[in-house]
């Protein structure tokens, strides 16, 4: 609740900087209020409870992961000087906005009650309304944002109406009272209570960027401002992960229902969907649209595994997963304005040019295939050892299978910069920029080394 709050206070602060014309102050405020509010949320790590009515619930599962949404937006503000330097225009829409919606991820984390789970998730989604069309002169941002919006609209219906149909049946929208309406009855629910469950779950999934709804993301993530992309890449999806994990962990423990193998579908779905449809694109930021549907895929099987090590499966994987995704965008930005496209072409010859940045995005892209030492490989390996001992051996055959197949694509860049000929033109980033993502690549290496400093917590 603490969190909520500081981020709640940070963003109205910031929308304050900017009408005293402060526009130096942002960024150093954000990035200082960022770290305190990280140090707010780990002081409740061992204070469990719950607030309003159990509204909101502090638990490790929701500590955690919150302090991987608030590292993540805060990694991803690290680089906004440089996305930002040549706007002239005040900032503190956007960095506000941003904060909202960071405030709207941490709810969906936390929540105990779904009325705050749709809280959480309109707060998010409204925010990336606007995020994704705030490049007013573009017309790639103008149409993603209709397409998200329509879209959005339309499957937050089918999550609220999920959400009435539920309330009907348990006459309780909260989890642990949901909870006691299953138990007795598991093996037969309600028609009523499970049209209201496969709702929330089409309601999430798109969300997750899950198939069959996963056909925006390319799209939004192509016409939607890089740096945001990132923060869509990377905070929504963990924090609309984590809010399917707390849906099934709390209500349906140790009860495996019509439910599992509509996940068990819609997992193995994504993931060939996402490998083999990247296989075909031509640019790095539609692929890493298409990797990011993959991963979301791969990311199922923790919910699917529904063991106790489940939790701590997810939490490492997503924190390896974003730190290699906000890796590969940080490049991504880099090629973009130099070049004007990102295309495989353009980076030709880039190990050359700027052997730096080549060997940060080849770390990036080796992670997310899941090449040993990196932090990818220690992912995934816990994440199938988790399915596999909860009897998922199939799954994770498939799953393996479309790691293989992603390798193709993810090697692209790799292929391009390293064997291929350049014509020598240079990026010059300045060498705060070269330091984080020298950084990022730092913690890639020693999070796949030293996996067990992650692991153990949930």
């Amino acid at each position: 609740m603490a969190t909520i709050i500081c981020l709640s206070v940070m963003g109205v602060l910031i929308l304050f900087l900017g009408i005293l014309k402060k526009r130096t102050l942002l960024l150093p405020f954000i990035l200082a209020g960022m770290l305190i509010t990280l140090a707010i949320a780990l002081m409740e790590w061992n204070s469990t409870g719950a607030y309003y009515h159990e509204m909101l619930v502090v638990d490790h599962l929701s500590v955690a992961f919150t302090a991987v949404l608030i590292v993540s937006t805060f990694l991803i503000f690290s680089f906004a000087g440089h996305y930002y330097r040549q706007v002239r225009r005040s900032l503190d829409d956007i960095y506000a906005i941003m904060i909202f919606a960071l405030v709207g991820a941490v709810m969906m984390t936390a929540y105990g009650n779904l009325i705050m789970l749709f809280l959480g998730v309109e707060t998010l989604s409204i925010a990336l309304y606007v995020l994704a069309g705030s490049h007013k002169e573009a017309i790639t941002s103008n149409e993603a944002t209709l397409k998200y919006f329509l879209l959005g609209s339309f499957i937050s219906g089918f999550l609220l109406f999920g959400i009435a149909l539920i309330y009907g049946s348990a006459h309780s929208l909260n989890l642990r009272e949901i909870a006691l309406f299953i138990a007795p009855r598991a093996n037969h629910l309600p028609p009523m209570f499970l049209a209201g469950l496969f709702l929330i779950i089409a309601g999430l999934a798109f969300k997750i960027a899950i198939f069959p709804f996963h056909f925006w993301a390319p799209d939004v993530y192509e016409g939607t401002p890089t740096l945001l992309t990132a923060f869509m890449a990377t905070v929504v999806k963990t924090a609309s992960i984590v809010a399917l994990y707390r849906f099934f962990s709390h209500l349906f423990t140790g009860i495996h229902g019509v439910w599992e193998p509509t996940l068990m579908v819609l997992a193995i779905l994504t993931i060939l969907a996402g490998n083999l449809t990247g296989l075909y694109q031509s640019g790095l930021k539609r692929m890493l649209a298409y990797s990011s549907i993959s991963h979301s895929g791969y990311m199922m099987l923790a919910v699917i595994a529904f063991s106790s090590q489940s939790a701590n499966a997810l939490l490492f994987y997503t924190i390896s997963y974003s730190l290699a995704t906000i890796l590969a965008f940080a490049i991504l930005m880099l090629v973009r304005e130099t070049r004007g496209n990102d295309l495989f072409d353009s980076m030709n010859g880039m190990a050359k040019t700027n052997p730096l940045e080549a060997f940060c995005l080849t770390i990036a892209m080796l992670s997310l295939t899941g090449i040993p030492p990196l932090a990818g490989f220690m992912a995934k390996f816990i994440l199938f050892a988790t399915a596999i001992g909860n009897g998922l051996t199939g799954m994770v055959i498939l799953a393996v299978a479309g790691s293989v197949i992603s390798a193709v694509y993810y090697f692209k860049p790799v292929n391009a910069m390293y064997l291929k000929k350049g014509d020598g033109v240079r990026m010059d980033p300045e060498f705060s920029y070269k330091v984080h993502i020298l950084v990022l690549t730092v913690l890639l290496v020693l999070t796949g080394i030293l996996p067990f400093f992650l692991t153990g917590w949930l």
